[in-house]
């Protein structure tokens, strides 16, 4: 008891001292750095740990033939994984980037603390028995949460904590990646937050800050490593275009059919049956397509160099490796399986992210477009620089993100003298993949629901509004067989001019106005003898309280109504008014958008 009075006592004066000494600019320039070493060290625990769950588990197993253990262990990956979380944390943590757009748009940027440890131990158990998920999209969860709960640690407010989500994810992508530019650009183009010039220099320094922490305690190694050994060719645009319209459509495919195998699985509900057919199928792509094992940075080094004859290793393919019609139709297989592995990992308990998949189907996307145009003996085209070009393809396509792709790759292999061609592939692929999937398969899922922050400012404020906030519950309500005068009792006790109808279990039946009773509500000889019915009107339409604020804006639009009444489950609870959602809008305005 003692002690909890002490710490609460010196937390409240230490609060107290910061407010009075130190800016709150200041402040958030301290913050921004401990989260990004906070967040760097959370990479380097994370980076290891499925490296050397992974190494452990495949280190021993023969190159030359296929092995029934990676039918085992993704399916004892999946069971581990789906116990962790059922027993321990007992919260769905898939999905880390969505989740994380959900808390800036839905519950004001507070992640629950158990985030900055949970998926990572969940994720690497995923990952290091061999589920086909990437740590981004974890790692980026973890950084989140940090950013969050230090944030609310210090009591900051939304617009600060919501910054210090993105410092934390600035800080993971820079730190997993050692790509601090990919970082910062990731937070404003996936995260889709409106930040000021002032709020740049936060983001830098956690993204600079756990770049430093990652160099320092594990080297100057990149994820893939790769040397450029010759100069972007200008005759080569046009087939980059085309790699560029082939990953826009590959992205398409990954996204669609990512969220169509996760609902065919959650169709199961027994938690036990998704992870029995899941983890399952999930082994036999695997036993039969090795490459799908884990992330799959290792076959991408090996197409970086040409070898694409090494993915046939661990496989009954091995000794077909020569013959390059195999090699085709198996890279062309994985383009196809690797988005069902990944949705099968992920649909049937597993914890990881699309970063990695969608940058492992675009290498091999570029590699399969370079081998088909150099089979034609037309043209040579550079086989690692399309490998690159389709990582950065998909990876903007599906993450509808040709920014972040393009730096990425640049950071994670040092070539930044691809940039042009980076840029042509990444925005072809943005462009194709668009027309079709106008959002990215982390926001899809909250942009149905209306649950998406996005750059457009009017449409983020109306996100961040809650209905219920709004819904005015002043007005008097009249029973369907109240005579006249019943009414006339009930406008002289409200200030409103509206009058819901309803019935005898509160369902709304009508409404009726103070206008269409003006004439007659002083004649007291109709008192008795005319009904509420009599003049009852059908409102223009009516609003559920599920309904998001951006639905409910178009229904005023379309309407021209300025009052609607709202509706939970059938029956009345009020009305809410156009004058009073741009009071709250303006309110809110300010507040996000303050500096």
């Amino acid at each position: 008891m003692f002690e909890a009075f002490w710490w609460n006592n010196l937390y409240t004066r230490f609060l107290s001292w910061r407010v009075r000494y130190i800016k709150e600019r200041n402040f958030i320039i301290i913050l921004s750095l401990l989260v990004g070493i906070v967040t760097g060290l959370a990479g380097v625990f994370l980076k290891s740990s499925v490296h050397f769950t992974h190494q452990f588990f495949t280190e021993r197993l023969q190159i030359d033939s296929g092995s029934l253990l990676f039918f085992v262990y993704p399916f004892i990956g999946i069971l581990l994984t789906s116990l962790f979380v059922k027993y321990f944390v007992r919260e769905d943590i898939s999905h880390g980037v969505t989740k994380v757009l959900y808390a800036i748009s839905r519950q004001n940027s507070m992640i629950k603390s158990h985030n900055n440890y949970s998926s990572m131990i969940a994720s690497t158990i995923t990952i290091g028995f061999g589920g086909s998920v990437g740590t981004e999209a974890t790692i980026v969860l973890t950084g989140a949460s940090i950013g969050s709960n230090l944030a609310r640690f210090f009591r900051m407010n939304y617009k600060v904590m919501t910054l210090m989500i993105g410092c934390g994810a600035a800080g993971a992508i820079a730190g997993i990646f050692k790509a601090p530019i990919a970082g910062i650009v990731f937070t404003m183009e996936v995260l889709m937050l409106d930040l000021t010039m002032t709020f740049l220099i936060p983001l830098m320094i956690s993204a600079i800050s756990s770049y430093v922490i990652v160099y320092f305690l594990m080297g100057e190694g990149v994820v893939l490593e790769f040397a450029v050994q010759s100069h972007f060719a200008l005759a080569n645009v046009p087939y980059y275009i085309l790699l560029g319209i082939m990953c826009g459509l590959v992205s398409v495919y990954f996204i669609r059919m990512n969220l169509r195998i996760e609902k065919w699985i959650a169709g199961f509900q027994n938690n036990f049956k998704c992870i029995l057919i899941g983890g399952a199928l999930l082994g036999l792509l695997i036993y039969v397509f090795p490459p799908l094992y884990g992330e799959g940075y290792t076959s991408l080094s090996a197409l970086l160099n040409d070898n694409g004859d090494t993915l046939l290793n661990n496989t009954y393919f091995f000794d077909f490796r020569t013959h390059w019609y195999v090699i085709v139709f198996y890279v062309v297989a994985l383009i196809f399986i690797k988005v069902v592995a990944t949705a099968l990992t992920n649909g049937s308990g597993g914890v990881g992210g699309v970063f990695a998949p969608s940058l492992f189907t675009g290498g091999v996307t570029g590699y399969l477009i370079a081998t088909l145009i150099n089979m034609t003996g037309i043209v040579h085209v550079p086989v690692s620089y399309f490998v690159l070009a389709g990582m950065a393809g998909v990876m903007s396509g599906v993450m509808n993100s040709p920014l972040t792709a393009m730096f990425l790759i640049a950071e994670i292999t040092g070539g930044y003298s691809l940039l042009v061609p980076l840029m042509i592939t990444s925005v072809t692929a943005h462009l194709t993949g668009r027309g079709m999937e106008p959002y990215s398969i982390y926001a899809r899922r909250l942009a149905m629901k209306g649950d998406l922050i996005t750059h457009n400012k009017d449409k983020a404020v109306l996100t961040l509004m809650k209905l219920n906030k709004v819904i005015e519950t002043d007005l008097q309500t009249v029973p369907v067989d109240a005579t006249l005068g019943d009414l006339v009792k009930r406008v002289s006790r409200s200030s409103r001019n509206i009058f819901p109808v309803i019935d005898g279990d509160d369902a709304l039946l009508g409404i009726v106005l103070l206008d269409d009773i003006r004439k007659v509500m002083f004649n007291q000889d109709l008192y008795g003898k005319t009904f509420v019915r009599d003049f009852m009107t059908t409102p223009p339409t009516i609003v559920d309280v599920t309904d998001s604020m951006d639905l409910v804006m178009k229904k005023f639009e379309d309407t021209k109504a300025w009052n609607l009444p709202v509706i939970e489950d059938g029956r009345y609870i009020g009305f809410v008014s156009k004058a009073k959602i741009f009071n709250t809008y303006r309110r809110v305005l300010q507040h996000f958008s303050d500096e």
